[in-house]
């Protein structure tokens, strides 16, 4: 039990540690405006979906209920299509303060949601925990904000981060049985095969459309690394993770990235260790440890 637990808070970390990187390579595809969104996503949901299945070829054969396809393919709508979408569609009208911010309410909606839909709890403890690391996050984005060259986020922006944020919580707090249901790989393979059909008769005259030898070197490993990290490594990780952690545990690890965003602008140069930086980290990771003892989220079942 307790290697399980283990293993899902690695899949877990890494896969939000994989998402920080991925806010910088968006911005910097974004910023390129080579590639539209839902381009982008259907790239993504292409190569997913090829990798996936091709992974289903080699492993023990696996038959998907029929009544749950549909569930499936409404799996796909809500954690893939509509918070990859709006994402995408936000980062480029958003300033990168209020991006990190509006995240920092994921867990919370993911916590009422598998309050609601899954009957999970909402302990002392677990809340919190949240509140602890909610408070750290904004401490931190408080502390990273520099003068000069600042961007508004429009209000179009900041309702497609709503939007994104309320999205993948559903995901994360009601579809937890359906996806212990089955094997990661079954699972997966499912959810982008539906999100690639959901997408393409919007993208398809855009992805024939794309001058693609346009496109700059680097932007185009910036798109290898959406699709295999940021897509297939990443949402092999999440419901790898999903299985052995409770949702509102999961989506506390949402709070990595703008400690992930802090480090490589550290490393690069752009900004400074500080104190007020440690201790929000530190409140951030005793937030998601005060969740992970609580009653509620160290029972699996």
């Amino acid at each position: 039990m307790r290697s399980e637990k283990l293993a899902g808070h690695l899949a877990i970390a890494a896969t939000y540690v994989i998402f920080g990187l991925n806010i910088v390579f968006c911005k910097d595809i974004a910023n390129n405006a080579v590639v539209r969104p839902i381009v982008l996503f259907t790239l993504r949901a292409i190569g997913a979906s090829l990798l996936f299945w091709l992974l289903g070829l080699v492993l023990p054969k696996e038959k998907v209920e029929r009544k749950d396809l549909p569930k499936i393919a409404l799996a796909a709508f809500v954690g893939l299509l509509v918070p990859q979408l709006t994402f995408l569609m936000a980062i480029t009208v958003s300033s990168p303060i209020d991006t990190a911010i509006m995240g920092t309410l994921g867990p919370i909606f993911t916590m009422f949601f598998a309050f609601f839909f899954l009957k999970e709890p909402i302990t002392g403890k677990k809340a919190g925990g949240v509140a602890l690391s909610f408070v750290g996050v904004l401490f931190l984005i408080y502390n990273s904000v520099h003068a000069g060259g600042v961007q508004e986020t429009s209000t179009g922006g900041f309702i497609l981060l709503l939007i994104n944020s309320i999205s993948f919580a559903f995901y994360l707090g009601v579809f937890r049985p359906l996806i212990s249901k089955y094997s990661v790989v079954t699972f997966m393979k499912w959810m982008f095969l539906f999100a690639l059909l959901m997408s393409l008769p919007f993208s398809a005259k855009g992805i024939i459309s794309t001058d693609y030898a346009a496109i700059p070197s680097e932007v185009c490993w910036e798109i290898g690394y959406l699709i295999f990290f940021a897509t297939f490594v990443a949402y092999f990780l999440i419901p790898f993770g999903q299985k052995r952690l409770r949702p509102t545990l999961v989506s506390m690890y949402t709070y990595l990235q703008p400690i992930i965003a802090a480090i490589i602008s550290i490393w690069a140069g752009l900004d400074v260790l500080s104190w007020q930086k440690i201790l929000a980290t530190s409140l951030i990771v005793c937030g998601v440890v005060l969740v992970g003892r609580s009653r509620a989220a160290n029972t699996i079942s």
